[in-house]
């Protein structure tokens, strides 16, 4: 068995020398059994980097095609000329014997054996770690590859990012540049078109100041010419007229004369016989007995019915006045004192009215209240109109207050605001009547009652005979009068709306205060309420006050009145005025603007300036003053 294996050793070393000349094989050197391995150990030639790792000198370079190879040179004589050494072959022989001899020959066969297998382990260990290197490294070639890629995608959409920025400000830029140039050029335009028509219409207004200047010299020519032919035209017009005129003046005065002869004799002619035939109706009647019995009678009976016809005509119209006409204790109403005439009394109120109502602007007429009161009696003038038409009973008031604060006039709209009629009397009337104040308050309540729309009547100064009746120097007449009315008002009425003003409630009877539904007090006028009632009354009195009324009559006959001239009275005058003149009433107000118009008539020049509205005003305050004096002293 050893020396078999011994002879493959042999035959195997024996090839492996002769593979190649330019081999030198070493017995000392490392060697491989290739019948023990499949596997060759590298060539040293094959790798020179392993060839210097084991100490050898690197192969000569190979020869070129032109250059012949060199020959070998045997530096030892025991060697060939091709290079082999039979030296190692004979020491490798001697070793074989020796292991065949030895007893060991078999643990070194498998102690050999065993370092091939180590070695083909550690082969294919290595293999396997070169292959997973070689794997990791692949990864991490193609994951460079990949990073590379990504960077170069990122690089290229970054790259083409800022290109497609670029060309976009580029073409933002070229955008603006061009926009630039078309608003300067369209500025250009307009500013040519403009200066354009600013020259056409210079040159039009040229043209037309031309044409007009032309027409105005047309027209003075022609005014001129015709001036002229006017005034020859008048001349020649008089004088033939003065031509004519006084041929035929002695032609007039001759048929004037004989016509008034005519007239004369025809007159004198016809008294001459009416007194002859008088004379002879005289003479018939004074000599015959019967004829002046006759005449006698005539003239009596014609006496006789001309008496009894116009007493009877008394009697009748006194009964057609009672039955028809307006009771006498009416003052003032808006159904007229007959019920023919009532129609064209109640339009000409409404009209005077809308008229007020549309200058004053908040259709209450020329009354001014506190906007309170206004409201309130707004809304009894709503309530009452509501209650007409509904049928309902109407409700009595009391209005009281300081004279003059426009109780009377609130009482006149608010009838002509809920579409009543109305009727004014004042309570003075009532005591004169004696006996008949019952008969005419009766009658008066009747009348009251034929009015269809419904009638407000307004008792002014009731305290005169509505007063207490525990008065001592109340007549026996006023108490039956007083008792009248309450029988009269002692239930709610559908046809008529009382209405009571005093200047001292409590003076009213307790009775008469128990039929009142709704008070209401009329205080003097604020500073407001003055401010707007200077104002009215100033239009009232002064700005108007030269106006010449519509008609032929007037225009005829009427003097024409001289408008008065307004100068520096301003609002803010007004309401100087306004803040001066507290405690005053409407009507002292309104007298004020009388005062300050016949001021101003006084003058010479009619003009009412600032300097003479104070003065007035002034006045009148000191007279204000003065009054309530005496009044206070008059009271103590």
């Amino acid at each position: 068995m050893a020396q078999k294996c011994a002879i493959g050793l042999i035959s195997a070393l024996a090839a492996s020398a002769s593979l190649a000349q330019s081999k030198v094989a070493f017995a000392d050197g490392p060697f491989t059994f290739s019948g023990l391995s499949g596997l060759s150990a590298p060539s040293p030639s094959a790798n020179p980097q392993l060839l210097l790792q084991q100490g050898g000198s690197p192969p000569p370079p190979p020869p070129s095609e032109n250059q012949k190879p060199p020959r070998d040179r045997n530096d030892n004589p025991r060697t060939s000329s091709s290079g082999f050494d039979p030296e190692a072959l004979e020491r490798g022989a001697k070793a074989l014997k020796e292991i065949n001899n030895s007893s060991y020959a078999k643990k070194v066969f498998e102690s050999i054996k065993q370092q091939e297998e180590t070695k083909q382990t550690e082969f294919a260990a290595k293999a396997q770690e070169f292959k997973a290197l070689q794997s990791q490294s692949e990864t991490e070639r193609h994951k460079v590859i990949y990073d590379e890629q990504k960077k170069l995608a990122q690089h290229q959409a970054q790259t083409k990012s800022q290109m497609a920025r670029y060309e976009d400000d580029l073409a933002r830029k070229r955008m603006q540049a061009e926009n630039e140039f078309h608003r300067t050029r369209n500025q250009e335009l307009v500013k040519m078109q403009e200066d354009s028509a600013i020259r056409q219409e210079q040159a039009r207004q040229a043209t037309e100041e031309q044409i007009q200047a032309q027409r105005r010299q047309t027209e003075r020519e022609k005014a001129e010419i015709e001036r002229e032919t006017i005034k020859v035209k008048a001349i020649a017009e008089g004088e033939g007229r003065a031509h004519e005129a006084r041929l035929a003046e002695d032609v007039n005065r001759r048929m004037l004369v004989d016509r008034a002869n005519a007239e004369r004799e025809k007159w004198v002619a016809a008294i001459n016989t009416t007194f002859d035939h008088i004379g002879g109706g005289l003479r018939a009647i004074l000599t015959d007995q019967n004829k002046m019995i006759v005449a006698v009678g005539g003239v009596t009976a014609l006496a006789a019915g001309i008496y009894t016809t116009r007493e009877g005509a008394k009697v009748i119209w006194s009964y057609v006045d009672r039955i028809l006409g307006q009771p006498s204790l009416i003052r003032e109403s808006s159904r007229g004192k007959y019920p023919w005439s009532g129609s064209l009394t109640r339009a000409m109120s409404t009209l005077r009215g809308k008229e007020s109502a549309l200058k004053s602007g908040k259709g209450f007429g020329d009354v001014v209240l506190h906007p309170s009161l206004h409201k309130r009696i707004e809304q009894l003038a709503n309530a009452t109109a509501n209650t007409k038409s509904h049928q309902a009973p109407f409700r009595n008031m009391l209005f009281y207050g300081p004279p003059g604060t426009g109780k009377t006039m609130a009482a006149r709209e608010l009838a002509r605001k809920s579409g009543l009629d109305y009727a004014l009397m004042t309570g003075g009337d009532v005591a004169p009547l004696g006996s008949q104040a019952v008969t005419k308050i009766h009658e008066l309540f009747d009348w009251g009652k034929k009015s269809k729309r419904g009638l407000l009547l307004f008792i002014d100064e009731a305290d005169a005979f509505l007063c207490e009746r525990n008065k001592t120097y109340m007549s026996e007449a006023q108490r039956s009068a007083l008792n009248a009315l309450l029988f009269r008002t002692g239930d709610q009425s559908k046809d008529i709306v009382l209405a009571l003003a005093t200047n001292r409630p409590g003076d009213l009877d307790s009775a008469v205060a128990d039929r009142v539904d709704e008070v209401l007090e009329f205080p003097l006028p604020g500073e407001e309420e003055r401010f707007k009632l200077l104002n009215l009354y100033l239009e009232k009195y002064v700005a108007e006050a030269g106006q010449r009324k519509p008609g032929l009559f007037h225009r005829l006959f009427k003097k024409e009145q001289q408008k008065i001239e307004i100068k520096g009275v301003t609002e803010e005058l007004l309401k100087e005025a306004a803040g001066k003149t507290e405690g005053f009433s409407g009507r002292e107000i309104a007298k004020l603007m009388a005062s300050v118009q016949a001021a101003v008539y006084g003058s010479e020049d009619c003009v009412l300036d600032s300097t003479l509205f104070r003065e007035v005003v002034e006045y009148k305050v000191a007279e204000h003053q003065q009054r309530r004096k005496l009044a206070g002293t008059d009271s103590k």
